[in-house]
C-alpha cells in the first residue's frame, strides 16, 4: 500500500489502495514504464509502414514488376513483413499489410495488392 504517489512522491489521499495522486502522474509513470517496449514496437511499425508505402508507390495498377535493387534504393527492408501467403502451387508471397511481393527469377519482384481470398 503506497502512502505517496509512485510518480511524484506527493502524499496520497482517498482510497487505501491508491498509487497515484492524479491521472497525469499515472499516465506519466506508465509511459516511462512502457517506453522501451513502445519504442521497439513503434520502430517496427514504422519500418512496416515504409515498406507498404514503397510497394504501393511502385504498384499503381494493382500488379507490377520491379528489380530487387529498385526496392532497396527506395529503402525497402526485406526482413519486415506482416504475413506470408503460400499458394497451392507453392509460391510464397510476403505481405506488408495489403501489399505483397513475390520473388521471381533474376532478382525481379512481382508486387501485388491483397485480394479478398488472401487471408
Amino acid at each position: 500500500m503506497a502512502e505517496e504517489c509512485l510518480e511524484c512522491g506527493d502524499k496520497l489521499f482517498g482510497r487505501v489502495d491508491k498509487k497515484f495522486c492524479s491521472d497525469a502522474c499515472r499516465n506519466s509513470y506508465n509511459n516511462k514504464l512502457n517506453s522501451d517496449a513502445t519504442k521497439f514496437v513503434r520502430n517496427i511499425n514504422n519500418t512496416l509502414r515504409k515498406n507498404r508505402r514503397i510497394l504501393a508507390g511502385l504498384n499503381p495498377d494493382g500488379t507490377s514488376k520491379v528489380k530487387r535493387d529498385d526496392l532497396l534504393l527506395e529503402g525497402f527492408n526485406f526482413n519486415y513483413f506482416t504475413n506470408i501467403y503460400r499458394t497451392k502451387a507453392g509460391k510464397v508471397y510476403y505481405f506488408c499489410y495489403d501489399y505483397g511481393y513475390l520473388v521471381l527469377e533474376d532478382d525481379t519482384i512481382a508486387i501485388v495488392e491483397r485480394q479478398e481470398y488472401v487471408k
